[in-house]
């Protein structure tokens, strides 16, 4: 049943920034919107995963941009009173919704406590200067720096924005000379001697010590792969003595950038050895992983990762997880690029559902359809895979039978712009 806010007189106004179209958080299960004046500052491809009992859907064109956010919220206060709570769920929203905290002096996590979470240089120091262990790293403003860095370090780097996500502006650098090819810094960078080892991402709750909850998948590809163009995917690890080693090495991370509860997408450098593993840290975000993690967790393990975050945010706590309540399967996940430049229009794409090894759950854009531009990255893409089995294997098995299989097409969206734009069709 959806949630009361305790010991709050009338019907408290709560404000949820959101930008998914996709129902990655399932608000209207989350808080009962007849007891509660919810209101939402949303885009308006957002507008899908909005409930119908909203009270007003403020739409402004960046949700991460927080004059426009304050705008939005100054309005919706004129009309529906000042703000209880503010709820920002995505990454790109978390500082915009602390900073409409802060403003209004609310509960729940502030600027101060999230940054740590955003700028990779600093998340990287605090874990360096817990004594774990991190590549080497360095803040870097002008391309001599990265040169001189490299001097030191050695090549190949890593060179990424301090502040960003879904790998938007990262690079790989091989020697001085690729700097050539690289416009200056507008935005201050991070650089990181280049690791080699499979990057895993580790999901779940931290409760301010330990993780509550926690799961580890390792990546098929890679994130900066995808926006090159190449399919991106995930398989659960079933392997103990890897799962033990990685939440050992979480709960150190996490503990080394706060003492409070918090949601995490945490992702590590894995080496695999006979007895165990041993891991690096690559970075951490305070939020519910992307991609299909919340769905593969509400439909697998039992337990809604995004409901978590949302209690937090609103609540101050979160419910521990009830392991009756899963599946016992191993989860992966697949997500095939856009075909073309977003927006686009689709006029292909096969439905995989119902081959064998395929995926249990898609969700696809049919024909005539338009993938719009979004800062959504992994919600809007040519193809979105769910599978479940017996082994990291079975699963992995059936991902890449379906990432070759798979054709999706696109065509330019025609100059007048008029098509509908719709939420993927989610099948099982």
């Amino acid at each position: 049943m959806p949630g009361h806010l305790p010991d709050a007189g009338g019907r408290p106004h709560i404000v949820v920034v959101n930008q998914w179209r996709e129902h990655y958080a399932e608000y209207g299960r989350y808080l009962d919107h007849t007891t509660h004046r919810v209101t939402y500052i949303s885009t308006e491809v957002g507008r899908g995963a909005i409930p119908d009992e909203a009270a007003e859907v403020a739409l402004v064109r960046d949700t991460g941009d927080l004059t426009e956010a304050r705008a939005a919220l100054a309005g919706l206060v004129s009309r529906h009173g000042p703000p209880h709570r503010i709820v920002a769920l995505k990454e790109g929203d978390l500082l915009v919704g602390a900073q409409l905290r802060a403003d209004w002096e609310l509960p729940g996590p502030r600027p101060a406590d999230l940054l740590a979470f955003r700028d990779k240089f600093l998340m990287c120091r605090a874990v360096a200067e817990a004594g774990l262990p991190v590549p080497e790293f360095a803040a870097v403003s002008d391309h001599r720096a990265v040169r001189d860095f490299g001097a030191l370090a050695g090549w190949p780097l890593v060179l990424k924005p301090r502040v960003g996500g879904a790998s938007d502006g990262v690079v790989v650098l091989s020697g001085p000379g690729d700097l050539a090819a690289l416009p200056e810094f507008a935005t201050p960078m991070l650089v990181q001697v280049f690791n080699p080892h499979p990057i895993y991402h580790v999901d779940g709750v931290f409760d301010g010590r330990v993780p509550t909850c926690l799961r580890a998948s390792r990546y098929i590809n890679s994130c900066l792969g995808f926006r090159d163009g190449t399919f991106l995917g995930s398989v659960e690890e079933d392997d103990p003595l890897v799962v033990r080693a990685i939440e050992a090495a979480a709960t150190e991370f996490l503990g080394a950038l706060t003492s409070t509860p918090v949601p995490f997408h945490l992702e590590v450098f894995v080496e695999r050895r006979p007895d165990g593993a041993s891991c690096t840290f690559l970075e951490v975000g305070a939020r519910v992983g992307g991609a299909e993690i919340p769905f593969l967790w509400r439909e697998l393990h039992g337990y809604d990762l995004m409901r978590a975050a949302f209690d937090l945010q609103v609540r101050g706590t979160a419910e521990v997880p009830e392991p009756r309540a899963a599946t016992g399967a191993i989860g992966a996940w697949l997500l095939i690029p856009a075909p073309t430049a977003r927006p686009c229009l689709i006029t292909e794409a096969t439905s995989m559902v119902g081959r064998h090894p395929g995926p249990y759950a898609e969700a696809l854009l049919p024909a005539g359809e338009v993938l719009p531009a979004s800062n959504a990255y992994y919600e809007h893409v040519g193809g979105r895979f769910r599978f479940r089995g017996a082994s990291s294997t079975e699963v992995e098995a059936a991902l890449a039978a379906t990432a070759t299989q798979f054709t999706v097409r696109a065509a330019p969206v025609p100059p007048d712009g008029q098509l509908t734009v719709r939420i993927p069709e989610v099948t099982r």
